[in-house]
């Protein structure tokens, strides 16, 4: 147990001076935060001695689950023996170079070129600044266009952000809006046309794309940015064929196709890497953060294949550098915490206890389609989610000051368990060493705290079943 804290007065001190990302500024001066204070394994503990068990994973990252000691002391024993040293030009440290390796070894065939940064959003920013140096190098200095998917999800950072599709996170804030950002549909096949197979879907989204490039002129786009599965905007699963067909545009219009693996890398959908081992696609260049030290230190890389290595690498003039990189690129205590990491996901076979484990958690889960509430129920292995609606038949939304996920996350930890509200999204992201109990606990949890929503909602007076 944690020793006992002060729990009021460390929420007004953080109510005081701290700036949460995603704050809600109508409540956060009368709520607070839930003040955590320790963890073990697939759960957390607040600073009041409650225990939660942990169905988000932080924030789709704490794969190995929590109090590792080994990664711990090896992060420990770097620091002792040189905690920094910088990697701008000719140096480096034994565990950046260790986990470069690593990293090549474990990505799809023909990505080998690692550049570190310390998260998922700059990842994407490396990659974006990246690719239009590459272009500049090749001589084709027009193409510079980046497109998108509507709701995908690459961060926080300016570029980022302008880079994300989803329209609730750009509220009050400027991005990048002078065409060098393009959107195509996501590929939401729950939210598809009336009357359109998944296969119709796939072929219209396909052809959109494919319109998209011509219209800009080939010679202006530079990449496609795009989530194997697409996390915050939704937790959104493609039609089948959909990446491969993708891919196939990119390559017939000399496009870059960029995996944000993000959110999918490092075991949560049962492999390393999903691309090439799930959606059979090898990108240009894979993008990674949050599992690769399972957010025990902050730890990105940007995956960058040979063909685009050569062309960067190529000296540009005498004495020119190639300037992009950040104080803490490879930093030895994170790639120390990476290394680890990897070293435990392999030993204990985390990749295959999820895709052991995967299709039970998503069966287990789909049985809640049954609650007039529940509209569906997607994803795959350890990345799913609940949509909630208003009318199944429909799909139609409830209004959005009901704020159902956020309700039955309230009621869900009233229980016990942690799970993740995204407006009327219920979201599923846990430590991946979850177990067969451990799943029956956070579904039927889930199941309790949405009957709870719907008999409120119902005596409100603001939803009536179907």
């Amino acid at each position: 147990m944690p020793k006992p804290y002060d729990t009021p007065a460390i929420r007004r001190k953080d109510i005081a001076h701290q700036v949460h990302p995603w704050t809600d500024f109508a409540t956060f001066e009368d709520t607070g935060s839930l003040v955590l204070a320790d963890a073990e394994g697939a759960f957390v503990c607040d600073s009041d001695g409650n225990w939660y068990l942990d169905g988000i994973g932080g924030l789709w990252c704490v794969n190995v689950g929590y109090g590792r000691r080994e990664i711990a002391d090896a992060m420990a024993a770097q620091a002792e023996k040189m905690v920094y040293y910088s990697s701008f030009g000719a140096h480096t440290s034994i565990p950046a170079a260790e986990l470069a390796h690593k990293l090549s070894d474990l990505a799809p065939r023909g990505l080998s070129h690692i550049q570190f940064g310390t998260g998922g959003s700059m990842a994407n920013d490396t990659a974006v600044r990246m690719i239009h140096y590459y272009f500049n190098r090749l001589g084709k200095k027009t193409k510079k266009k980046i497109i998108t998917r509507r709701d995908g999800y690459h961060g926080s950072t300016y570029m980022a952000m302008s880079l994300t599709g989803v329209d609730f996170d750009h509220q009050g804030f400027d991005i990048i809006d002078d065409g060098l950002i393009q959107r195509i549909s996501a590929p939401n096949t729950y939210r598809r046309p009336p009357g359109m197979s998944a296969q119709e879907f796939c072929d219209e989204l396909v052809r959109e794309f494919e319109d998209k490039i011509t219209a800009l002129g080939p010679d202006n786009v530079a990449a496609l940015f795009a989530e194997p599965i697409m996390g915050a905007g939704g937790v959104i699963v493609a039609p089948p064929d959909y990446h491969p067909r993708m891919l196939e545009v990119c390559r017939k219009y000399d496009v870059l196709y960029v995996a944000d693996e993000v959110v999918t890398g490092f075991g949560r959908l049962g492999h390393f890497f999903a691309s090439e081992s799930v959606f059979n696609i090898v990108p240009d260049i894979i993008t990674c953060a949050k599992g690769l030290s399972s957010a025990y230190a902050p730890l990105s890389a940007t995956i960058l294949s040979d063909e685009f290595y050569d062309v960067i690498s190529t000296p540009q003039a005498e004495g020119a550098l190639l300037t992009h990189g950040f104080t803490y690129s490879g930093h030895p205590v994170c790639c120390a915490a990476g290394l680890k990491n990897i070293e435990i996901i392999e030993r204990e076979d985390l990749c295959g206890h999820v895709r052991a484990l995967g299709p039970y958690f998503e069966s287990q889960l789909a049985t809640l389609a049954d609650l007039d509430l529940v509209g569906d129920v997607r994803g795959s292995h350890f990345m799913l989610c609940v949509e909630n609606v208003a009318d199944k038949q429909s799909k139609a939304l409830l209004a959005d000051d009901i704020r159902v996920g956020d309700r039955i996350a309230d009621a869900a930890q009233k229980r016990g368990v942690l799970v993740r509200p995204i407006g009327h999204l219920n979201v599923l992201s846990p430590p991946l060493i979850l177990t067969r109990d451990n799943i029956d606990t956070l579904v039927a949890t889930l199941r309790e705290s949405i009957v709870e929503v719907m008999d409120d909602l119902t005596r409100e007076g603001r939803w009536t079943p179907a």
